[in-house]
């Protein structure tokens, strides 16, 4: 198995369809939510919350910019805005409304990104987004959250509610096959933001991963078993606050650690592993799949997947490559 996408099974899968009912679900109880959005209502799926309430959805036009300063006045009046756009158009266009006026500001703002990574792949490289992790954990005051699949994204966007501050969420295009079998299912009922939540138990390698590729680390574990490596599978949904504790351990149990991100290898879930690894003491072997420092080319996600080796097959074989390599014995101790 590995990352697919399939129309037919579009709406049932798409984690932007399900932040939209979320979110209508929510304003119905809580009457400080609305929402504003650059004319893309319905391409984010916020136009959901624009059906329910009307008079609680805001149309800025094509203006990102203002969109982000618009969302940050109301949220200076007592409001709960949640802003969406492309993920590409929030962390670039309107990255300095964002930083000033929200972050600088703790103001609530929560800032839904869809169409993140190279899920728009048939865009072309104008409309991938492999920059907004690096741009936004470097916020202050700013949390950010990748969820896997649409189940995730809903949980995500409940909790989202109740954290202080500026909140940046990152979803796909939709289509997006689920990790999850439902809202109810054990990892879901774990899922908290800030902690990471292991898929998979293994003692020679971990697989940390967010987003989207979550799915395909995880198919990825079993196809490991099958060679007869045993790989520990963590969802790092949260990247900021990232789960430190469950990264040292990893390091400690397994010496060898890959991270997987729809992301540029520079600045994203990969770096800040590795950050928390060298600010610990702790050695062990660190590998990052991701986007290398190039633009991508035009294709299907699933092709632009297999070329940067995000599929459940390039994540096994980048695995079986470190497995190969050794850790010197003088380089780790249990008492460090």
């Amino acid at each position: 198995m590995g990352t697919a996408w399939n129309v037919y099974d579009g709406n049932k899968m798409s984690s932007g369809a399900m932040y939209g009912r979320t979110l209508a679900e929510l304003a119905a109880k809580d009457p400080r939510i609305v929402g504003v959005t650059a004319d893309l209502a319905k391409s984010t799926n916020i136009g959901l919350l624009g059906e329910a309430f009307p008079d609680r959805l805001f149309n800025v036009g094509i203006a990102e910019q203002n969109l982000f300063g618009v969302a940050a006045g109301l949220a200076k009046v007592g409001f709960i805005p949640f802003a969406s756009t492309f993920a590409i158009f929030a962390c670039l266009r309107g990255g300095e409304q964002i930083r000033t006026d929200a972050a600088y500001q703790k103001l609530p703002v929560k800032v839904i990104a869809t169409h993140g990574g190279v899920s728009f792949g048939a865009a072309g490289s104008t409309h991938h987004c492999i920059e907004d992790f690096a741009i936004m954990r470097a916020i202050p005051n700013m949390t950010v959250v990748i969820p896997a699949d649409a189940y995730e994204t809903a949980i995500a966007v409940k909790q989202c509610i109740d954290v202080p501050g500026p909140f940046y969420l990152r979803v796909g295009r939709g289509m997006e096959p689920l990790l999850h079998e439902s809202e109810e299912d054990k990892w879901c009922k774990e899922f908290k933001i800030g902690k990471a939540m292991t898929l998979k138990e293994g003692n020679d390698v971990t697989i940390i991963a967010c987003g989207v590729p979550t799915r395909d680390a995880y198919i990825a574990g079993d196809m490991l078993e099958e060679q007869g490596v045993s790989a520990q599978v963590i969802n790092m949904h949260t990247l900021k606050p990232i789960d430190e504790e469950a990264i040292i351990e990893a390091a400690v149990k397994t010496r060898r650690i890959v991270t997987v991100e729809e992301h540029n290898v520079i600045g994203g879930l990969g770096d800040a592993v590795a950050s928390v690894l060298a600010q610990s003491g702790k050695r062990c072997i660190l590998t990052k799949i991701g986007i290398p420092d190039e633009f991508g080319p035009i294709g299907k996600p699933e092709d632009l997947y297999a070329k940067y080796k995000l599929s459940s097959q390039g994540i096994m074989e980048t695995v079986m490559e470190i497995m190969g390599k050794e850790i010197e014995e003088d380089d780790w101790s249990d008492e460090d």
